[in-house]
């Protein structure tokens, strides 16, 4: 009798249990709401992208304020969808890069071609190709919206994913090579983990340098092809068109809305989550604190919800046959005849590629006007050379003060944001009015909008490296007393150099994009016009000239190219060399 008695009273214990578990708190019922609330605006969103096209000239884009929501909706959906496939592509082609160095040798060259190809010029040759794909759909416009998206958010995430797979601890790497740990293992154990905090930060700075140029990937205009889509960025376009400055405001407004509720539904939660993956020794005191994390860590529906997302990394840990051995390391010197067949291999396919670009664009061109393209390439340079300086200047104190201080970075973090989306666009018919009225040169005061929208990559980066420097050499350095110049020089400089390399190198090459839309501005009738590459490329694209628009890209890809190989690498070396964390 007391065994049956003590047989129910642990049936009944265990019911409670299932029931508490199963039962939903106000945790969960907020959560469900958002969630609800996030895939109703996700249908309607994507309500218009299976309609014909003819439907964008039946119901074009308006500036009626009714509208200005569901244009907001649009372009944060074709945002998301960027990142996503920038995540995906860096996760995959970072990680290449970093742990085969054959593949590094082709993978990070062309990284840098990418980063230099401005977003005018991948429109120029990807719309038709897309709109190819789904022949009079809206599909296939948005595809390309999208696609011209994710050029300005993916090279960013994918150096800083490369950088920090390069920074790994050595004592860590000794340990899963001592464990003799899968790659597939040692990924998902210490290569993400490590990753993430630098990498959430810079996808924080992606999607915002994605509405830098959202105007351009909205209201494309190809030669004689102009597909305007429904989105804020083509609200801006039209709005400046008309000179309407109450158009703009509301623009601006609405993006400060949007920018507001994905920092703090999204990206604050995030940085939250990804602080535990800090590397230091001693916990810090001070941690990023969000609201919608706390109410997210307290639901039990969610994680039901999100089981098939934890079930991947479980199944590939499953798949994989790795063992963990201890083993001796190996050291394999590569073979002398396989390295020069794979350089003699690149050399080769470099050269074609070259010899079919000359042969395309100096079919209709004259030397002459390949040495005048690379005349106006070495004054954009000079440009960005200067404003790169200025803002290392400006955001790398800054950017130390706000990553070393989470209290801070919590408030300022929306802000940054807002700043780092604002469109160059907006600040446009204030330039063409203030040089006009005042008879400015255009070659000095336009050179400030091409590092409006890219100087924040120094920031970001800037703040992500000094939010990682270890809590334990903090307070060392405060034991000995090191302040001062002696602080910045020993502790502060050398922990945040590996970010800046990558913020400062995806600066540069975002600032050469800007030129494109930076170096020729308009509002309404008056154009303004400085000398440079990007305005080359601009007037060549809106006229369509093929031949010219590739002539420009590829001036701009040696230059972005031989900057990087001259100045920014020899930096990452030196980083990985001798700032490494031991």
């Amino acid at each position: 009798m007391a065994t049956d008695t003590v047989a129910t009273a642990g049936r009944v214990r265990s019911f409670s249990r299932i029931l508490r578990l199963t039962q939903p708190n106000r945790a969960d019922l907020i959560a469900l709401v958002l969630l609800i609330g996030v895939a109703a605006l996700l249908v309607r969103g994507a309500e218009g992208v299976a309609e014909p096209l003819s439907r964008l000239r039946v119901e074009p884009v308006t500036l009626d304020p009714r509208y200005l929501p569901y244009y907001a909706l649009r372009t944060v959906i074709r945002m998301f969808a960027a990142l996503a496939a920038s995540l995906v592509f860096t996760l995959v082609v970072a990680t290449l890069a970093a742990r085969s160095r054959r593949a590094g040798q082709i993978i990070v060259p062309m990284l840098d071609i990418l980063q230099s190809v401005p977003i005018l010029g991948f429109l120029t040759f990807t719309v038709t190709a897309f709109m190819g794909l789904f022949p009079g759909q809206i599909l296939g416009v948005e595809l390309a919206a999208v696609f011209a998206i994710f050029t300005s958010q993916a090279w960013n995430m994918a150096f800083s994913f490369y950088q920090s797979l390069r920074s790994v601890p050595s004592d860590l790497d000794e340990v899963t090579r001592g464990f003799a740990l899968s790659p597939v293992r040692r990924f998902l154990r210490l290569d993400l983990p490590f990753a993430t905090p630098s990498l959430v930060w810079n996808a924080m700075m992606s999607m915002s340098g994605g509405w830098f140029f959202v105007v351009a990937s909205e209201a494309i205009t190809v030669g004689n092809t102009t597909v305007t889509l429904p989105g804020v960025g083509s609200w801006l376009a039209l709005a400046i068109a008309r000179k309407d400055f109450s158009a703009i405001g509301l623009a601006v407004v609405a993006m400060g809305i949007v920018i507001l509720l994905y920092d703090q539904l999204v990206f604050r939660p995030v940085v939250a989550w990804a602080d535990r993956f800090r590397f230091e020794q001693t916990a810090s005191t001070e941690r990023p604190q969000s609201w919608a994390y706390d109410l997210f860590r307290r639901t039990r529906l969610l994680p039901v919800l999100f089981a098939p997302v934890t079930a991947l990394g479980r199944l590939l840990l499953t798949l994989d046959r790795g063992r963990a051995r201890p083993r001796e390391r190996r050291v394999h010197e590569p073979s002398i005849v396989l390295e020069r067949l794979w350089q003699a291999l690149v050399l080769v396919s470099v050269v074609a590629a070259l010899w079919l670009a000359g042969r395309y664009v100096f079919a209709t061109l004259r030397l002459s006007d390949a040495v005048a393209v690379f005349g106006l390439a070495c004054i954009t340079m000079l440009r960005v050379v200067v404003l790169i300086a200025l803002a290392s200047l400006v955001w790398v104190p800054i950017g130390v003060w706000i990553g070393l201080n989470p209290k801070w970075a919590e408030r300022l973090q929306p802000v940054a944001q807002f700043l780092a989306a604002f469109p160059a666009n907006v600040l446009f018919p204030f330039a063409v009015i203030g040089i006009v009225h005042w008879r400015l040169s255009p070659d000095i005061w336009l050179s400030p909008l091409m590092i409006l929208g890219t100087q924040w990559y120094i920031l970001f980066n800037v703040i992500a490296g000094a939010s990682a420097i270890p809590t334990d050499l903090r307070e060392a350095a405060g034991m000995f007393g090191v302040r001062g110049w002696q602080w910045w020089r020993q502790v502060a400089l050398p922990g945040v150099f590996p970010y800046y390399v990558t913020g400062a190198l995806t600066a540069s090459g975002g600032s050469w994009n800007a030129s494109i839309v930076a170096e020729a501005v308009s509002w309404g009738t008056q154009k303004v016009e400085a000398h440079g590459l990007g305005t080359f490329i601009a007037k060549a694209t809106e006229a369509g000239d093929y031949p010219r628009v590739a002539l420009g890209i590829a001036v701009m890809s040696m230059f972005v190219i031989a900057f990087n190989r001259l100045v920014w690498r020899p930096m990452y070396a030196f980083a990985e060399r001798r700032l490494r964390l031991a």
